[in-house]
């Protein structure tokens, strides 16, 4: 059964995260297996979100740091930080539209993140959008 978006990128959450544990201890971590052992399928979609965010990390994490208000992504959960990564990908790299980028984010981090980590996602993303994409 085909997956929804949100459900990918539940899984794109899941496999970022994974990767920067074991990113910490092993530099060379096979991304390919970390997708293949998270999908029961290959997805372009998880692919590309999952290799854009690694590709261009140094960025979207300049970039969500720039609207952290006396924080750095590096301090949040890897959880939350995974979200908003995939949160500032999609903003910079695809046409996502920006509300369901946002809402999408939210909704991971409501789900995996406390109440704090979930109001500086939503904070950062909207500050980005108004800032950077428009």
């Amino acid at each position: 059964m085909a997956k929804t978006r949100s459900e990918l990128r539940e899984k794109c959450m899941i496999i970022l995260y994974q990767w920067d544990l074991y990113h910490e201890n092993n530099p060379k971590i096979d991304i390919d297996e970390l997708i293949k052992n998270n999908l029961d399928i290959d997805n372009d979609f998880v692919r590309d979100i999952v290799y854009g965010v690694i590709t261009h990390i140094n960025e979207i994490d300049e970039l969500a740091n720039k609207y952290m208000n006396n924080w750095r992504i590096n301090r949040l959960d890897k959880t939350g930080a995974a979200i908003l990564r995939i949160g500032v990908f999609e903003l910079k790299y695809t046409d996502t539209p920006d509300i369901v980028v946002i809402n999408e984010a939210v909704e991971l981090a409501k789900k995996y993140s406390d109440d704090s980590v979930r109001k500086i996602i939503n904070a950062v993303l909207d500050k980005a959008v108004k800032n950077e994409f428009n």
